[in-house]
């Protein structure tokens, strides 16, 4: 995955209301949860709100449904464990390559 991607998810994630808005979306599981019921929960103001949810929209990390009147925040769980295998992939890549060039 682009780097460019992984960095914009990141940067979303850092934030401490962000990260605790897509906390609570995720804990939602694949139902996702309605955007009333989040700001609810986290006890912070609509356009507060808002304002975190559409940077974790155009991160990828999220994306909205509406039934009826009702707005729904929803998991992109591939995109979080296409930003965790990022991490992860590299882990201890270094240290096998130097294990390597000793023998």
């Amino acid at each position: 995955m682009d780097i460019e991607i992984i960095a914009k998810a990141l940067k979303e994630l850092g934030h401490p209301t962000r990260l605790a808005i897509y906390k609570g979306v995720v804990r939602a599981g694949y139902q996702g949860i309605a955007v009333g019921g989040l700001q609810e929960k986290l006890n912070i103001p609509g356009s507060t709100l808002s304002h975190h949810v559409s940077g974790l929209v155009s991160a990828g990390l999220i994306t909205q449904r509406r039934e009826g009147r009702t707005l729904f925040c929803v998991a992109e769980y591939e995109k979080l464990t296409s930003v965790i295998d990022f991490l992860q992939d590299e882990c201890c890549f270094d240290e096998s390559s130097e294990t390597n060039a000793d023998k």
